[in-house]
């Protein structure tokens, strides 16, 4: 059975060697070198408790780390507050038996419930499964970046997806920590 929670400090290694393929061979991200758990655990305290981190694991609190998936800051300007950024990367055993699915689905539900109005995700082209995942959870495609990164000897487009996850009130209220509002599943 696969378990959504939140990311705890402990997750810190298991996070490292889901990005580090990602890193290394893939294009997914445009990191060159990859991150150790303690580059991992103090991105996860720089999330200053308003933007989630969460992980879906085998089984109850005690199961391997499947995948991770995580919000951020679109912008750091303060008028684009209420929009995050979001990314998800699944362990390659894990590929394909649902984890990403029921982790991306349940960031948007949780970013959602903490009063955010719109999420981007980038993915390096091309990408299908990436593209899947995040139209499945309510991702559109909003726009191309054409050669905008250049890893592993090419050029890379990166793909913009939009998911609208509440419609703008006027005037908006503050997002909600996500120690508040905890994980949240459709």
């Amino acid at each position: 059975m696969i378990a959504i929670r939140a990311a705890q400090p402990g997750d810190a290694a298991a996070i490292a060697a889901i990005y580090a393929p990602h890193v290394l061979i893939g294009a997914a991200s445009f990191e060159e070198e990859a991150p150790d758990a303690e580059t991992m655990r103090s991105r996860m305290d720089a999330s200053q408790s308003l933007y989630p981190w969460m992980v879906a694991t085998q089984g109850e609190e005690q199961g391997g780390v499947l995948a991770y998936a995580y919000a951020s800051a679109f912008h750091p300007r303060a008028a684009y507050r209420w929009t995050v950024e979001t990314s998800i990367y699944v362990a390659d055993a894990a590929q394909r038996r649902g984890a990403g699915r029921l982790l991306y689905g349940a960031l948007v539900e949780t970013l959602r419930a903490q009063g955010f109005t719109q999420a981007v995700g980038r993915i390096a082209l091309p990408n299908d499964g990436s593209i899947a995942l995040h139209e499945a959870v309510g991702f559109r495609r909003a726009g191309v970046q054409r050669e905008v990164g250049y890893k592993h000897g090419r050029w890379i487009d990166v793909g913009l997806w939009q998911c609208e996850l509440a419609q703008p009130a006027t005037p908006p209220q503050e997002p909600l920590p996500f120690k508040t509002v905890g994980v949240r599943r459709g």
